[in-house]
């Protein structure tokens, strides 16, 4: 087990996809105690199931949820928890008899974790979605995008995992934590609109105070700005221009080599400040300008693929991708200074792959029966 900060803690986690497991995994990898509850064949994957790395960190085992006996392993295991995540559409956890009402009245103390696009109780809470539709409704996909251009994806990061898992996190462990002072557990209803919503904060500020309009690619932080963009270099590829502040903005002028340019504080100038700032990049490659702004005040860097952000500089130091188990793959986050993370198992080959082993982990104890009845699987 992980000796990471939430060592001690347990979680039952009902499958899922998408932002459910990135929040199991995030609170597997500090080092909570988790068990995947599959279903019998297990569910959706992108790729073989051991490359899965949403489902790292934890066993899975399987268990027919039909079978009153699956159904009540289950609640044994509920008994044992603190936690649980699960992100069915609302009301099919309770015809499972595994919703809020059926796993408190085994275990009070349990935080009960529930995932979704939209919410328990909005209208279109039974309605089936995805990431870029639950961000679209948000305002946030519009916002995304260049002048005069349509709105762009930002994969699935904005949505599932930003708006969606991390907050469920945040809203684990601040129940956790209270319920370790009321004694009662309490149901954490974390839906990807709330959450993308609430990371669109500050622009909604901006936007109060005219600082931005709904306009899109016209405001600072939208390509709006030639200083906070991406530019071409000579070679196909490009640089990363984040030059908000004015020494940040000095600092980058005197690197880029170009004199005179049209004044940053006047849009009408824009277009052609952001002509001279395009030109002078296609003079050079991209190694050439990322040695010359290498180490400066700048705020330039280059635009890397996963494969070269691995081989960089910043990564020998900090590590944030490791090969783990053969594979490249994103280290646990943030860092602490004395209960540190550590990436522990693989995701499982198989759903049930680790059924026994982590059932008797969990101190049940007549596993052998369990799989003679076909309530749970051993893969």
């Amino acid at each position: 087990m992980s000796p990471g900060p939430l060592n001690g803690v347990r979680i039952v986690e009902l499958a899922g996809i998408g932002p459910g497991p990135f929040a199991a995994m995030l609170l597997a990898d500090l080092g909570a105690d988790l068990i995947r509850v599959d279903r019998p064949g297990g569910g959706t994957t992108f790729g073989p199931p051991e490359l899965d790395l949403l489902n790292r960190g934890r066993p899975s085992a399987a268990v027919d949820l039909k079978n009153p006996t699956g159904l009540a392993t289950v609640l044994r295991l509920v008994e044992r928890a603190d936690g649980l995540l699960e992100g069915f559409r609302p009301g099919v956890a309770e015809r499972l008899g595994l919703g809020p009402d059926d796993c408190h009245a085994v275990n009070p103390r349990l935080v009960y974790g529930r995932m979704t696009g939209w919410g328990q109780d909005s209208p279109l809470a039974h309605t089936a979605g995805h990431d870029i539709g639950y961000v679209a409704m948000t305002g946030n996909l519009h916002a995304i995008g260049r002048a005069g251009g349509p709105p762009q994806v930002p994969l699935n990061l904005l949505g599932d995992f930003g708006g969606g898992g991390t907050y469920l996190v945040v809203g684990m462990l601040a129940a956790l934590l209270e319920a370790r002072e009321s004694g009662r557990g309490q149901v954490v209803d974390a839906a990807i609109v709330d959450g993308v919503s609430h990371l669109s904060t500050m622009i909604f500020g901006m936007r109060a105070s005219g600082a931005w309009t709904d306009e899109r690619g016209r405001n600072l932080l939208d390509t709006g700005a030639p200083f906070y963009d991406v530019y071409e270099t000579s070679d196909g590829r490009h640089m990363a221009v984040g030059a908000l502040e004015p020494e940040f903005y000095d600092a980058f002028v005197k690197l880029l080599g170009e004199a005179d340019l049209p004044s940053r504080y006047e849009p009408s100038e824009w277009p052609v400040l952001r002509e001279r700032i395009a030109a002078q990049f296609a003079t050079k490659t991209q190694e050439e300008w990322t040695a010359i702004f290498e180490g400066s005040d700048a705020c330039v860097a280059p635009v890397l693929t996963y494969a070269e952000a691995a081989e960089t500089r910043v990564n020998e130091v900090r590590r944030m991708l490791v090969e783990h188990h053969g594979v490249l793959q994103p280290a646990p986050a943030p860092r602490f200074s004395r209960t540190s993370p550590e990436l522990s198992g693989p995701p499982p080959g198989s759903a049930g792959a680790d059924t026994a082993d982590a059932l008797r982990r969990w101190g049940i104890d007549d596993v052998d029966d369990l799989i003679a009845s076909g309530a749970v699987i051993q893969t």
